[in-house]
């Protein structure tokens, strides 16, 4: 988790980079920013804000050697010696520029920043922040002049919607950083050149990580390979993942033994889920780890996609929460039923 009391911009560049496909142009300062104590604070909250609403870190990579990550050298020498931060922010702006070459993506302000005293996860460490504007709000002015005012509408930046952002905190370099990204503006295939062409990063293997994709892979096997092996009726279905869901709630790790024997119970189910576990890990090539922390905040997040809920028709839904044993399933002569046992309503 990252906290923002004590974080303080050190030093910052802002550079112009537009579509290369569409021969809009780059545009290189070649000074550092100065911003008075007002601004620094405007902006480390414009920045730094959205970030505090994902735990899901990310790590750089490359397919050959790590070193040959444009981001991640500039990222170093920018962390070897601060006072180089103009020249990479140089580098990473041309490095930007070549990767903005989908038609759609718009031109607009990047940013290169200097962070001191983040604190992540109970380390203080300085972090470099990229940060992309690419939106215009309309804003109006309103002044007085003569007896009266005037008003006019100007185009800016909403210093409450950042568009893409990533924050690179100076720990781990050696897993390629531990790196935090937000793209809140593209979602259809132009998306990828932030994250992929220009960050190029991959998902951090931390406790987030492991504890979501074995929510995931839990839920998946109950709905999908599940059914196809054995003869389990949705209430069967919503019974193991309301005990999946417990499990990770009320425990502090995750063992994989532990949990198959708590909530699959029977060894022919538990076989089959290590078996589609082992091959998900194969087909998929992710990493699905056997014992690791759990993460609360991963659990919350699942929580509300892992809904245990039996859909009938267009007409009703069953939200199954606990014991199976109350509720039965049948067929009369008016088709097919659910009987519900229950002891108080309220």
């Amino acid at each position: 988790m990252l906290y923002k009391e004590y974080i303080i911009i050190k030093s910052i560049t802002i550079h112009s980079v537009g579509n290369k496909t569409n021969q809009e142009n780059i545009h290189l300062s070649k000074r550092h920013l100065s911003i008075d104590k007002e601004i620094n604070q405007l902006l480390t909250s414009y920045f730094i804000a959205p970030f505090f609403k994902s735990s899901e870190y990310f790590n750089f990579y490359h397919d050959i050697d790590i070193k040959m990550n444009e981001v991640f050298v500039c990222a170093s020498r920018i962390f070897d010696n601060p006072e180089t931060l103009l020249e990479q922010s140089v580098n990473l702006a041309k490095h930007l520029y070549e990767q903005s070459t989908h038609p759609k993506i718009k031109g607009g302000e990047f940013y290169t920043v200097y962070f001191k005293d983040c604190i992540i996860d109970g380390e203080t460490v300085d972090a470099v922040g990229l940060f992309k504007s690419e939106n215009k709000d309309t804003f109006l002015k309103v002044y007085p002049a003569g007896e009266g005012f005037e008003i006019e509408s100007e185009k800016g930046i909403n210093i409450n919607k950042l568009d893409k952002g990533c924050l690179i905190f100076n720990t781990e370099r050696e897993n390629g950083y531990v790196v935090a990204v937000v793209d809140n503006t593209n979602k259809g295939a132009d998306a990828q050149y932030w994250i992929d062409d220009f960050l190029h990063v991959r998902t951090r293997h931390d406790e987030y990580y492991n504890t979501q994709q074995a929510l995931s892979l839990c839920k998946n096997f109950v709905k999908e390979e599940l059914p196809q092996q054995f003869e389990v009726s949705k209430v069967d279905q919503t019974v193991i993942l309301n005990k999946s869901l417990q499990f990770f709630k009320d425990r502090d790790s995750f063992n994989l033994d532990e949990f198959t024997n708590e909530v699959m119970e029977q060894p022919e189910i538990i076989e089959s889920f290590k078996r589609y576990k082992l091959s998900c890990q194969q087909e998929r090539e992710i990493d699905i780890a056997d014992d690791f922390t759990i993460s609360d905040i991963a659990v919350k997040k699942q929580s509300r996609i892992l809904k245990s809920v039996i859909k009938l028709d267009k007409n009703f839904h069953i939200y199954v929460h606990g014991n199976g044993n109350m509720i039965e399933q049948g067929v009369d002569e008016h088709g097919k039923f659910y009987k519900l046992y229950y002891r108080e309503e309220s």
